[in-house]
């Protein structure tokens, strides 16, 4: 079985969530023999949030760099970031290590085209929703077109996420506004809803919507789980 490197600690709930996800899957798929091994190097939620704040992503590049060098030197031979927004530095990070990083953008698209669709509401933070390394991802990679909610909802998600859900917080209010923030991405043609936040599932559940909700936290961890039971 392959080692599994987790950068971890943005925040630390979607963390525990992917070394749970990640333990569970491959406990079920091999019927309770085996669990991975896992090293996880969390950060410091507060330092990343500031760094982002002053758009400081040189710094976190720099940081996440040390930490995938650390994690290659332990042996690990998959490496995964239990962060959407973080994946901002995937191709800096990549480009100075051997062992391949396993994008978060990748098996959700999988997914997504598994269901025929080519056009998809995405939320997360800011940089997720305004800038163009994960849509483009999306649309380059896969041919999956990711729209965005207008400036005023994405400053609302943007600040929820920062201010709630990376707290573990959140209300009936936030749950009722998301609603309608993705209905009326629906309305623009969406066919379905990325979670591009790994927190977001605190808030946004499948039960809840008629249409399919791609949880990225889940998605990833789950296939990070199958690529490490592969040969």
């Amino acid at each position: 079985m392959k080692k599994i490197g987790i950068i971890g600690g943005v925040s630390w709930h979607s963390t525990s969530q992917y070394y749970s996800v990640i333990n569970q899957t491959i406990n079920n798929i091999t019927q309770g023999k085996n669990l991975p091994e896992c090293m996880i190097h969390s950060v410091d939620f507060t330092k990343i949030e500031k760094l982002q704040e002053s758009d400081n992503w040189k710094e976190i590049t720099k940081l996440f760099i040390e930490i995938a060098k650390k994690l290659e030197d332990y042996g690990v031979d998959i490496i995964i970031m239990s962060s959407n927004t973080c994946h901002k530095v995937y191709k800096a990070v990549q480009k100075e290590i051997k062992v391949p990083i396993f994008h978060i953008v990748d098996p959700t698209a999988e997914k997504i085209k598994k269901l025929g669709m080519k056009k998809v509401g995405l939320l997360g933070t800011r940089f997720i929703m305004e800038e163009e390394f994960y849509k483009d991802r999306l649309l380059k990679n896969h041919d999956i077109r990711a729209i965005v909610p207008g400036m005023n909802e994405r400053n609302y998600v943007h600040k929820l996420i920062f201010r709630d859900l990376a707290l573990g917080k959140s209300s009936q209010e936030d749950k009722d506004k998301l609603k309608k923030i993705v209905d009326a991405m629906v309305e623009r043609g969406a066919e379905g809803i990325i979670l591009g936040c790994t927190e977001l599932n605190m808030v946004i559940k499948q039960l809840h919507y008629d249409i399919p909700i791609f949880d990225t936290a889940v998605i990833h961890a789950k296939a990070t789980a199958v690529l490490a039971l592969e040969d």
